[in-house]
């Protein structure tokens, strides 16, 4: 079990940026259009601002027109945890980190059946915050292992 799981809540004040913390830790949201990872258009993985835990990969990005970046599914198998949300007057299924726990967004039913290469995808949409995810690009030796 990782340490991250066990923050105060002060630790994660002190760790992540304000709008970290309100996205991540009080399940706060972006304005549509506004988060730095929308337009990235960059191979790597997005990752937990909160914990480092890879949860998307570029390849499963794609615009949705939301405003928010988007992703036909997680990188693997419990990187991300889904919950009933019942706010704001209506069900959604949230999505937070496997590991910490943070709130990422929410995933809905309307996303794509096919990724731009043409392979197969879920169908999902996984709706993130900007302000949830991290960028590591890809360097050149990890394109020359595939």
């Amino acid at each position: 079990m990782s340490d991250d799981l066990h923050l105060s809540e002060e630790q994660w004040k002190e760790r992540l940026t304000d709008d970290q913390y309100r996205i991540l830790r009080e399940k706060g949201t972006e304005a549509p259009f506004s988060g730095e990872l929308l337009e990235n258009k960059t191979t790597g993985q997005y990752i937990c601002a909160g914990c480092g835990e890879i949860l998307f990969a570029s390849k499963t990005k794609f615009d949705s027109g939301s405003g928010w970046p988007s992703f036909t599914e997680a990188v693997t198998e419990g990187a991300v945890i889904e919950h009933t949300d019942e706010t704001h007057g209506m069900v959604r299924t949230e999505v937070v980190c496997g590991k910490c726990g943070g709130h990422l967004g929410h995933v809905f039913p309307d996303g794509p059946t096919k990724h731009d290469n043409g392979t197969e995808a879920s169908g999902m949409r996984y709706c993130v915050n900007s302000g949830s995810l991290d960028f590591k690009e890809e360097d050149a030796s990890d394109s020359l292992e595939e």
